[in-house]
């Protein structure tokens, strides 16, 4: 996506919410998404030393601490205390592959898109792997189907958004003026977003979060190779 010359290109910048008062909230939702994170680092092998990208609240970084991971933080925001700040499209501080995974969940969408391929290609160097979790646009309906026996689960979602909204990623218009683009709008459905990620990364997985519905999953593993040559 080229640039419209006629818009002002916003740069990457801390929420334009107030974050001391959003990072006193905890919701169901905060514990849903911890689950899912760390179910999905179980999947990776050897993965032990973890930056997460955008701490939030910090439940994800305490659980894995308490998991016996080494986990370190970064974010723009000082209100979250990180252990590193910056922008996720310039990780210079760190060396090539200097974690095992990072965890970027919900941080991507807050990023003008002519910084995102920049932010990709930079988790894909200091990272063997990613988990990369994006929002899913619009409202959503679910049918379940839990009968308590031999593990079935049988859900159907269907999602009530406008397929024809396309985005120009420059300007923030979306949840409130901080999102720059959401997963299932034209351009950013999930074959387009495997597209993009597949330049830096093998797909493992990508799932829907049937437990939280605005939550779309993505499971990658670097293509950077850093073994060094014998």
């Amino acid at each position: 996506m080229k640039p419209n010359d006629t818009l002002e290109v916003t740069e990457p910048s801390p929420m334009p919410v107030d974050t001391r008062e959003w990072a006193k909230q905890l919701n169901l939702s905060n514990f849903v998404n911890s689950y899912y994170q760390y179910r999905d680092i179980q999947s990776l092998d050897e993965c032990k030393k973890i930056l997460i990208i955008g701490p939030g609240q910090g439940l994800d970084t305490e659980i894995f601490k308490w998991r016996g991971y080494d986990v370190s933080t970064f974010d723009i925001d000082e209100t979250f205390k990180p252990d590193y700040m910056g922008s996720v499209h310039d990780l210079s501080q760190f060396d090539d592959h200097e974690y095992d995974a990072i965890i970027a969940s919900h941080v991507l969408e807050h990023l003008p898109v002519n910084y995102l391929n920049d932010a990709l290609q930079e988790i894909s160097r200091v990272s063997r792997y990613a988990l990369i979790y994006l929002p899913v646009h619009g409202r959503h309906i679910q049918f379940r189907f839990i009968p308590g026996f031999k593990g079935i689960d049988v859900s159907f979602t269907f999602n009530l958004f406008n397929y024809f909204v396309k985005p120009d990623g420059l300007q923030a218009r979306y949840m409130g003026g901080q999102h720059f683009w959401e997963v299932g709008m034209r351009g950013w459905r999930v074959k387009d977003l495997e597209k993009r990620f597949s330049k830096y990364f093998e797909i493992n997985k990508s799932y829907r979060n049937k437990d939280w519905l605005p939550s779309y999953n993505f499971v990658l593993k670097s293509k950077v190779n850093n073994t060094p040559e014998l």
